[in-house]
């Protein structure tokens, strides 16, 4: 089935949407695929919204039209029509996840898409499994799994958006995964507030400061690492523990010991893995950094590339894993496992919604 995939991470940077022919089990070819940087005003809306507050219903139905503008752009690029596309995985934006509250809320109307589109939506990934006592998320790792078939393991696959996750894939296919910690959110939201820009691009900022190794050793004491997996965050978790520990900092030396909060985050994952892994491979927008691959490089006890090292697309990876997602949930396969959210046994999700 020809799928597409649409993401909006919380990184809050834009929408990437994607092209797979999947079954839900291979991955038969992944097509075109685009990001679309949101514009201020809807990067404004979505923050203020954060949390569930807000005007959440008008956030929702300007992200949504976005969505369909986006779906419409990348069928344009690829010469494809909507008839040929069986369905959409539609994750929606994430402003409240509290699984320990049995809570999770993505914005996206499924409706409005699907008449926009002319095409059936699957969205609310994560609803059943958190309803379930699950951590409803990461949900990518099945994905992660499909695409590293044949690759030697055990391998971690991390993914820095806004927050950081890692897939750690054993020899026998066995997954475990789970939130790192922050990825580029700290980072993002210190060089919007310094700087008047969204991300510190090229890692520009935090090459120019110094780290502050104590704040970074006091912000690895969090009760959250030492936590065994499968564990889960929301975008805004460790704020305020940040916040503190790099106040009265230059925009500089900020940025560099945010950005050391970030590595360390994943140093720490490590020690949960069931074996040592042979590779890391990094996708998400937090490879673009080069200041925080160098860092991950430094502390990391394997060899860290980008996953285009192994023939995957990193910026579109996300947006293919919903695609990807939305056939297993027409088909009724699990989408999260005992291994990667904790959900008692390996549980479907998904709603679908026809034009």
């Amino acid at each position: 089935m020809l799928a597409l995939g649409l993401m909006s991470g919380t990184s809050l940077d834009g929408i990437d949407a994607a092209l797979v022919e999947t079954d839900g089990e291979t991955v038969r070819a992944t097509g075109a695929a685009l990001t679309i940087p949101y514009d201020d005003d809807l990067r404004n809306g979505l923050r203020s919204v954060l949390g569930g507050t807000g005007p959440v219903a008008e956030v929702e139905q300007r992200l949504t039209q976005a969505h369909a503008q986006a779906v419409q752009r990348l069928l344009g690029q690829a010469g494809i029509d909507a008839e040929r596309v069986g369905v959409i995985g539609f994750h929606g934006h994430t402003i409240l996840h509290r699984p320990e509250q049995r809570r999770t809320w993505q914005i996206g109307d499924r409706a409005l898409l699907a008449r926009l589109t002319g095409i059936r939506v699957v969205g609310d990934f994560r609803s059943d499994d958190v309803a379930a006592g699950g951590q409803g998320a990461p949900l990518v790792p099945v994905y992660h799994a499909a695409l590293a078939q044949g690759l030697a393991a055990p391998l971690a696959v991390l993914n820095l958006g806004g927050v950081g996750n890692v897939t750690w894939i054993g020899a026998d296919g066995t997954l475990l995964a789970f939130d790192t910690g922050p990825g580029n959110a700290l980072i993002d939201d210190w060089a919007l507030t310094h700087t008047g820009r969204p991300v510190d691009e090229g890692g520009a900022l935090a090459a120019a400061g110094s780290i502050d190794r104590a704040a970074v050793d006091g912000f690895a004491g969090h009760d959250y690492f030492s936590a065994l997996p499968p564990k889960s965050l929301d975008r805004d978790d460790f704020q305020a523990m940040a916040a503190s520990l790099v106040a009265g900092k230059g925009a500089a030396d900020g940025a560099a010991t945010l950005t050391a909060f970030t590595v360390r985050a994943v140093a720490l994952a490590a020690q949960h893995f069931p074996a040592p892994v042979s590779r890391w491979l990094v996708c998400g927008g937090g490879r673009h950094n080069p200041v925080l691959m160098r860092m991950l490089a430094a502390q990391l006890a394997a060899p860290v590339a980008p996953v285009e090292t192994v023939g995957w697309d990193g910026d579109a990876l996300e947006a293919q894993a919903f695609a990807f997602l939305a056939v297993r949930s027409l088909r009724g396969l699990p989408l999260t496992f005992p291994g990667t959210t904790g959900v008692p046994q390996p549980l479907t999700g998904g709603r679908v919604t026809v034009f």
